[in-house]
């Protein structure tokens, strides 16, 4: 019986939660990553491959040798920015290597596939609040390579070959509630964990991206997830699809959104800390506000968030941020 679960990227920040959940359950969990952007350490006791998913050979025997049965893909370069300076790496990484993943799951047979999107497939929507029906306009290549991704699976299960439930995260926050693992990449870019870092001095300020745009004080508005409530969404989209559910799109996101001013006034209220906040002119590929409409993942999955809560998402990822070395952060 083909039960094992394959995990792409699952060393680094969300994957890595997942893992983590899927073994807590006792769930056989392959984990597949070069770790560039990963830990070994995260993935716990779960097996770990080292390699890349655009190494064909390497994702082909994985697949024979550990009889995966289902596959949940979250490797992929992320940063906005990066992707708008470098865009070829986003279409290699994030679009040709999904393209190659699922090749080898059609060669071995593996029907089953989670996909960790974005939000940023929606681009500037005129009312900054989406639904999964909400047109589709990605401003920048990290939400375009993520876009033809979803594009290749829609057409996979079209011609019957896949079954999948695309996952659209909103902006992902917090670290596991128990402490055990976290948000550990170097130079994040991620406005909590940079917040978090400054509080605690590795950083010697934290800037604001854009103060001018249509919001109550001026900056970005986003949906923030807690990651813990993120992977158990994971959990709830792999049961659907072993069920044999139709293959789905769902937003992940709480409903509402906080500014960048809101999340930077948690991390001084919950840290204790006054931050030093330098305004900066906007940066290109961010949209003025970006909230989910996630009924349907609540719908159709039953899944129920626990952890809803500004100050419970900063103080899990100061408490993750106070286990890390404290050497000095580039701003």
């Amino acid at each position: 019986m083909m039960n094992t679960i394959l995990v792409t990227g699952g060393a680094g920040y969300i994957g890595s939660h997942v893992v983590q959940q899927l073994s807590q359950r006792g769930e056989r969990v392959v984990v597949l990553d070069n770790l560039v952007s990963g830990f070994r350490e995260a993935v716990g006791d779960a097996e770990l491959v080292v390699g890349d998913v655009g190494d064909r050979s390497l994702v082909a025997r994985v697949m024979t040798e550990y009889q995966i049965g289902a596959v949940l893909h979250f490797a992929a370069h992320t940063v906005v920015p990066e992707s708008v300076r470098d865009p070829l790496k986003y279409y290699g990484n994030n679009t040709c290597n999904t393209r190659n993943l699922l090749a080898c799951c059609v060669d071995a047979g593996v029907r089953r596939f989670l996909f960790s999107s974005t939000a940023a497939v929606y681009g500037m929507g005129a009312s900054g609040i989406a639904d999964e029906d909400t047109p589709v306009r990605p401003i920048n290549p990290y939400g375009a390579s993520k876009l033809m991704s979803e594009t290749m699976l829609r057409d996979l299960g079209s011609a019957g070959a896949m079954q999948y439930v695309i996952l659209r995260y909103f902006n992902v926050a917090g670290c596991d509630p128990q402490g055990r693992i976290g948000q550990s990449t170097p130079n994040a870019t991620l406005l909590l964990k940079v917040a978090c870092e400054h509080a605690l001095g590795k950083r010697p300020s934290i800037s604001i991206f854009g103060t001018d745009y249509d919001t109550p004080d001026g900056t970005g508005i986003r949906d923030y997830i807690h990651v813990d409530d993120l992977a158990a969404a994971h959990l709830r989209a792999l049961d659907h699809l072993r069920a044999d559910g139709e293959s789905l799109t769902l937003n992940c996101g709480y409903g509402h959104g906080y500014s960048v001013r809101e999340v930077i006034d948690a991390v001084q209220r919950v840290s204790g800390q006054t931050l030093t906040v330098i305004e900066q002119p906007r940066r290109a590929g961010d949209p003025p506000m970006l909230i989910a409409r996630a009924d349907r993942l609540r719908e159709r999955l039953g899944w129920v968030p626990r952890h809803d809560d500004l100050d419970f998402i900063v103080c899990t990822a100061l408490e993750w941020e106070r286990k890390l070395p404290a050497t000095e952060t580039a701003t």
